[in-house]
């Protein structure tokens, strides 16, 4: 069976960890790479409050990001682009964020705990979300510039 572009986007976003987040405000444009999880094209991170994306979030939420590997070859190229809106989360919100992120990341603390030194870094971040509402899933070995555009919401 064939999967569908959004299935292979799926398949894409759940086998990378890090996403580089464009943000705008005050000081202008910026781009940061960043370590994610997700469900579908729902993203969540963490980052310390005073980062120039984290305060460009907090003055203007939208955002746009990619996820992709270095290719040596524009025919081997794949990834995901999407458009959204980031927010500061707390409450139940953070908290399930921090399970997603310790299931996929172990190393921040699950059973075992933490590093002390990883312990200081977490006690330092804002944890965030990205709701998606424009995503593609480009494919360069269906021809150079092949693009999706795939529905965010609930498969």
């Amino acid at each position: 069976m064939t999967r569908s572009a959004r299935d292979e986007a799926l398949v894409y976003v759940a086998a990378h960890n890090v996403m580089t987040l464009a943000t705008d405000g005050p000081e202008g444009l910026w781009a940061a790479a960043l370590f994610y999880v997700s469900e579908g094209f729902t993203f969540w991170f963490l980052s310390a409050p005073t980062t120039r994306h984290s305060r460009n979030i907090a003055a203007r939420p939208a955002v746009a990001g990619t996820i992709q590997e270095d290719y040596d070859d524009w025919r081997d190229i794949r990834g995901v682009q999407f458009e959204g809106v980031a927010s500061r989360i707390d409450g139940r919100a953070r908290r399930d964020a921090i399970a997603r992120y310790r299931e996929k990341f172990p190393v921040i603390g699950g059973a075992a705990g933490a590093s002390l030194e990883i312990a200081r870094a977490l006690g330092k971040v804002d944890w965030y979300v990205v709701e998606t509402d424009r995503v593609f899933f480009i494919d360069n070995s269906l021809g150079l510039g092949h693009r999706d555009e795939i529905d965010p919401g609930p498969g």
